[in-house]
């Protein structure tokens, strides 16, 4: 699968451990930065990740920041994009199962690392149930 991934410094350390991670199972990684801890904008590194999966360059994307509310703002602004701020693997599963969500959003500040790779893991791994969740989904897009 390919995965846009975006952050700004409070998220750096665990984007670059999520990217591995991803990597060693076999995801290309479209790395939209940033890459250092020094501070950072989100929107700058959030926009591109979105674009990306709005597009359909990328099949999903993931944004972190430190409470990560404000990458899934910024995130949601485009059409097509359903970013989902999970803080544990039951709202990533659900998340993927009713909702859809193309983009996960982590606050790194929120989770620990290990909790961090568990919901992507399970993100990546939970299909969307579709039924009334899809009628839920087409509404949204007609907002």
């Amino acid at each position: 699968m390919h995965i846009a991934m975006g952050t700004d410094h409070a998220g750096y350390l665990y984007k670059e451990r999520i990217k591995e991670h991803l990597e060693a199972r076999g995801h290309k990684v479209r790395d939209h930065g940033c890459h250092s801890e020094e501070a950072a904008d989100y929107p700058t590194y959030i926009q591109p990740v979105a674009r990306a999966v709005q597009a359909g360059d990328c099949e999903r994307g993931i944004v972190l920041g430190g409470s990560g509310n404000g990458e899934a703002i910024a995130a949601n602004r485009y059409a097509g994009v359903r970013c989902a701020l999970c803080w544990n693997e039951e709202t990533a599963g659900l998340a993927r199962a009713h909702n859809d969500a193309n983009m996960l959003s982590i606050g790194a500040r929120m989770v620990s690392e290990d909790a961090a790779l568990r919901i992507v893991d399970r993100w990546l791994e939970t299909p969307f149930e579709g039924g009334r969740h899809e009628r839920r989904i087409r509404m949204i897009d007609h907002l």
